[in-house]
């Protein structure tokens, strides 16, 4: 199946981030499961074909798992595929014919600005090293709008703390500058001198670099201290920066540079909150409404 080439190419042509890879192996993999128990193909690809696709669309869906979800996994196929014949071990794709499933809209979920402000100046974090870093974590996410997986590699040569911008490194490895607050410049300056960082900028007690799963823990501890939201990842974060962002007047082509977005499609999708905010002050304001 290729899976060896089709894992290189993701990796170093797509320059595909770690988290991706592996959530394309995991499709991958459940694809390959599934033809080989119900049709029996275990190597040859050109056995494969959009009925079989469509079979396996038909079963997860059949199992309740999300439209939208399977439309993550349709994608996947439509990169593998396209791989293949790209090297031709395939000689015509069979995802040309399937269609996917079609997934409600879900807008991005975010912290309502007062709670967000009361996270920051209300909530009490732990004394020393450890709650000065956690409180910096969310702060830089909120102020910044940046990914995970940009803030743990975040290196103190990558602050330009007389122009105040920081360089991160997102998808596909694209690098981007970021302005940043006269005050966070400052915030930054404290934490680094105070705690003698001079690699990463974020780090465990050891001086080891962050893991993804602890930032995800620090994150959803404090959030969940202001608000109910069920998802408290550090990607809510990123949508409560760009949604504060827009309620507040800053040009949406503006956003979408500031968060590393490819198409301005994926950040028109924060002006539905901004929209529905519109609707709620309308209803409450107007005598008509």
């Amino acid at each position: 199946m290729f899976k060896n080439e089709f894992t290189q190419y993701i990796a170093a042509e797509k320059r595909f981030s770690e988290h991706t890879i592996k959530s394309y192996l995991t499709d991958l993999n459940q694809f390959t499961i599934y033809i080989g128990a119900e049709f029996e193909i275990h190597e040859n690809v050109n056995d494969i074909n959009f009925q079989i696709i469509r079979s396996w669309i038909a079963s997860m869906l059949e199992k309740g798992i999300s439209p939208r979800s399977v439309n993550r996994k349709i994608s996947t196929l439509k990169t593998y595929f396209k791989f293949l014949l790209r090297n031709e071990f395939l000689q015509e794709s069979p995802m040309l014919k399937v269609v996917a499933p079609k997934s409600k809209k879900r807008l991005p979920v975010f912290i309502e600005e007062d709670q967000m402000e009361s996270l920051l100046t209300e909530v009490v974090f732990e004394d020393g090293f450890t709650g000065q870093r956690n409180k910096l974590i969310i702060e830089l996410f909120y102020v910044t709008g940046i990914r995970l997986s940009e803030l743990i590699n975040i290196k103190i040569k990558d602050i330009d703390f007389q122009n105040q911008l920081i360089k991160v490194l997102g998808k596909r490895n694209k690098e981007r500058l970021i302005p940043l607050s006269a005050s966070m410049i400052q915030l930054l300056k404290s934490f680094i001198e105070e705690n003698q960082i001079n690699h990463f900028l974020f780090s465990n007690l050891d001086g080891n670099q962050l893991y993804t799963k602890m930032v995800y823990r620090i994150v959803n501890k404090y959030i969940g201290k202001i608000s109910s939201v069920n998802n408290k990842s550090p990607h809510i974060l990123r949508h409560t920066f760009a949604t504060h962002m827009l309620n507040n007047g800053a040009d949406i082509n503006a956003i979408k540079e500031l968060l590393g977005h490819a198409n301005l499609s994926a950040t028109q999708v924060y002006t539905h909150n901004t929209i529905e905010k519109l609707k709620t002050v309308y209803k409450q304001a107007h005598p008509r409404a």
